[in-house]
């Protein structure tokens, strides 16, 4: 197997977490298949997460924080988020980095024809995203149609160009049976050591 840049972002904003376990877990494992890595854990970033304009033609400088994850970004072929589902959706913080740092001109190129959508400028990347949740996986497909999944792979990720992006999804994870956990982590290990 031909090494990758790996770039994983534990989208969790508490220093101690499952996302943050998982996030360690692929990263040993990919490193241990000869991956090149860079990690980052959403809890040491120091960012306003507001984005606080209506619109891109004043933007707020990025803090060197979120100019490092940009360019960690745009250094790997392979980039890894592992995220808690929060109300529905992301964390707050990490919604607010995606907000922050994926700009035109970085991420997506608005230089379009008018009615066209924007170009995708991160695009030859693949993603995997992984996911903890309490809500079942069938409530989450046939109720919530998914929605965090389309939010992410269609509208953050695809919009930029990192596609495909494959999804694990960790239900019950606040109260997991014993032994679950150490099996969900190894599932992430064996995916990691596959960098897929």
């Amino acid at each position: 197997m031909t090494p990758k840049r790996i770039y994983i972002l534990n989208g969790h904003p508490a220093e101690t977490s499952l996302s943050k376990t998982f996030a360690a877990a692929y990263a040993g494992a990919a490193q241990a298949a000869g991956h090149e890595i860079r990690v980052t854990n959403l809890h040491d970033l120091n960012f306003d997460s507001d984005f606080g304009y209506g619109g891109f033609s004043k933007i707020k400088p990025l803090e060197s924080s979120l100019e490092k994850v940009i360019e960690d970004i745009e250094w790997s072929e392979h980039v890894v988020l592992a995220l808690p589902m929060w109300w529905g959706g992301l964390p707050a913080k990490l919604k607010g980095l995606f907000d922050r740092a994926l700009l035109p001109g970085r991420a997506f190129d608005t230089r379009v024809k008018k009615g066209k959508m924007p170009k995708p400028m991160l695009s030859g990347r693949s993603a995997r995203v992984i996911i903890t949740s309490d809500t079942p996986g069938w409530l989450m497909r046939f109720i919530y149609k998914n929605a965090l999944l389309r939010q992410l792979n269609g509208q953050i990720l695809g919009f930029i160009g990192i596609k495909p992006s494959r999804v694990t999804y960790f239900a019950g994870a606040s109260e997991p049976e014993p032994g679950v956990v150490d099996r969900w982590i190894e599932k992430v290990r064996a995916i990691g050591m596959k960098a897929a």
